[in-house]
């Protein structure tokens, strides 16, 4: 007999996407290494987005909405993660424009009670024959909109 994984917990606004920290994820203290809190929100929002359809799978001219660049990262450190095992990235969008989005994440607890860190990341959806700014598709666009934050 197999456990059942518990139900994610009721959130406002976004997902709430489980992920692993491994050994070999902590630093010489022991403690979740700073740059794995963006790469672990990253894995996040690639599970999230392939759930909808939205790979890059190598080749840039069928990218599509999986074509874009990093324009800015802010993250604050609240709480210092210190063993291996069950967590979760609590992930949504707080702007979707045209061609950028600006996302926010938290990485938390698995049951989203307890905030290690947060931040925002600002995305610009690419063009892949010239690398200059270009408009999401209307698909991206309504699966983003499920996941915007409502305005407080």
């Amino acid at each position: 007999m197999t456990a059942e994984a518990p139900p994610a917990p009721a959130l406002p606004y976004g997902r709430l996407i489980p992920v692993t920290v491994h050994f070999d994820d902590l630093d010489a203290l022991g403690l979740l290494h700073n740059a794995r809190y963006p790469l672990m929100a990253e894995r996040a929002w690639a599970e999230l987005w392939h759930a909808h359809g939205i790979r890059f799978d190598g080749d840039w001219a069928a990218a599509g909405d999986a074509c874009n660049a990093v324009k800015e990262l802010r993250i604050t450190y609240e709480a210092p993660v210190t063993s291996p095992g069950a967590y979760a990235v609590h992930l949504w969008l707080e702007r979707l424009g045209t061609t950028g989005l600006t996302y926010g994440f938290r990485f938390c607890s698995a049951d989203g009670t307890v905030t290690y860190a947060h931040g925002t990341r600002v995305l610009v959806r690419l063009d892949a024959g010239t690398l200059r700014p270009a408009a999401w598709s209307e698909d991206f666009r309504t699966a983003g909109r499920e996941l915007l934050r409502p305005a407080d």
